[in-house]
C-alpha cells in the first residue's frame, strides 16, 4: 500500500498568512470608514455652503430693503414699478397650498397606514404599498399638468368661480405627492409598536378597531406627528407642480379658488433668466429662498423636538 507523505505547513508561514489576512481586513475596513466619513463631510460642507451663499446674498438684498418691511409688507411686486418687497403674500400662498395638501394627505396617509399595518394580508400589503410609493416616482411637472388639465376643470364644474390657476388644484395634487411619505412613515411607526400592546388589548376584549385607534395610534403618536411635520416640510418646498397649478399672482388671501404665488413659484419665475443678474430684483430670490430655508429648518427642528418630547420607551 503506497504511503503518501503529509504536507505540513510551517507555523511561521501560517502566522504570516493570518497576519496578511488581518492586515487586508483592517485595510478594507479603514477604506470603508474613510469613504463614509468623506460622504458625511461632503453633506455637511454642502449644507454650510448653501447657508453661506443664502446669507451673503440676502445681506446684499437687505441693504436696499429693510428687513421689517420685507417681513411685514402686504404687497409683493418686485418686477413692476413701483416696486414693493413685502413677502407676506408669498408666505400666505405657500401656507394655503401646503396646509391644503396636508389636509388631504394626512387623513388618507394615516388611514392607509393603519390598514396596511393591521388589516391588510401580506399579499394585499405587498400589492398596495408599492403602488402608493410609485406616486413618489412621478415627476412633479406631470402632477402640475394633471392639475391644470383635470383637477381644475372639475373644480370649475363644482365651483364656477374657480380661476384657471388656483391654490385648490395645487393643494390636491400636492397632497397626493406627499401621500407616499406620510403613509410609509406612519406604517413603519405603527408596525414598530410591540406585539405585547396588541395582545394586551385583545386580552381585554377590545376589538381590532379599538386596538388600532385607542392603543397603537397613541403609542406611535410621536413618530406619526414627526411624519406629518416632515410631510408639511416637503409640501412647502415643492416647486414645479405648485408653480404650474397655483399661478404667479401674489395674493394675500385665504380663498383657495383664486390664483396665488408661493415662494418656490416666485423663485422659478425669476430664475427663468428675464431679470438681470446683480439687480435687487435678482437678489430678492435669495431673500425668499432664505426665508423658505428658515421655515423648513424650523419644521425639521420641531419634528425632532416632538419625537423627543412624546417618545415612549417600551420594555
Amino acid at each position: 500500500m503506497p504511503i503518501f507523505p503529509l504536507k505540513l505547513t510551517p507555523p511561521i508561514a501560517t502566522n504570516s498568512l493570518k497576519a496578511a489576512a488581518r492586515f487586508k481586513t483592517r485595510l478594507s475596513e479603514t477604506a470603508v470608514i474613510r469613504f463614509l466619513q468623506t460622504c458625511a463631510w461632503i453633506s455637511i460642507l454642502t449644507t454650510i455652503a448653501i447657508v453661506v451663499i443664502l446669507g451673503f446674498e440676502s445681506l446684499v438684498f437687505f441693504k436696499g430693503v429693510p428687513l421689517l418691511d420685507f417681513l411685514t409688507g402686504r404687497d409683493w411686486s418686485p418686477l413692476i414699478e413701483p416696486r414693493s418687497f413685502g413677502v407676506l403674500p408669498l408666505i400666505a400662498g405657500t401656507l394655503v397650498v401646503s396646509l391644503g395638501a396636508c389636509a388631504i394627505a394626512v387623513p388618507l396617509g394615516l388611514a392607509s397606514a393603519i390598514y396596511l399595518a393591521e388589516y391588510a394580508s401580506p399579499k394585499t400589503r405587498s400589492l398596495i404599498k408599492p403602488t402608493i410609493e410609485l406616486l413618489a416616482g412621478i415627476p412633479s411637472v406631470v402632477f402640475g399638468y394633471f392639475a391644470i388639465t383635470t383637477v381644475t376643470p372639475v373644480l370649475q364644474f363644482i365651483f364656477p368661480t374657480t380661476e384657471i390657476f388656483n391654490a385648490a388644484s395645487a393643494s390636491i395634487v400636492l397632497g397626493f405627492m406627499v401621500l407616499p411619505m406620510i403613509t410609509s412613515l406612519c406604517d413603519d411607526a405603527i408596525r414598530a409598536t410591540p406585539r405585547s400592546l396588541r395582545e394586551g388589548g385583545f386580552a381585554l376584549a377590545a376589538t381590532k378597531a379599538e386596538v388600532s385607534l385607542d392603543i397603537l395610534l397613541p403609542a406611535s403618536m410621536s413618530a406619526i406627528m414627526a411624519s406629518v411635520i416632515l410631510g408639511f416640510s416637503r409640501a412647502i418646498g415643492e416647486t414645479m407642480a405648485v408653480a404650474l397649478a397655483a399661478g404667479s399672482t401674489p395674493n394675500l388671501s385665504l380663498n383657495p379658488l383664486t390664483s396665488m404665488q408661493t415662494m418656490t413659484g416666485y423663485i422659478v419665475q425669476v430664475a427663468m433668466g428675464d431679470v438681470p443678474h446683480g439687480t435687487i430684483e435678482y437678489q430678492s430670490i435669495f431673500a425668499v429662498a432664505g426665508t423658505l430655508f428658515v421655515m423648513t429648518l424650523s419644521l425639521n427642528l420641531l419634528s425632532q423636538v416632538v419625537v423627543r418630547r412624546f417618545a415612549r420607551q417600551w420594555e
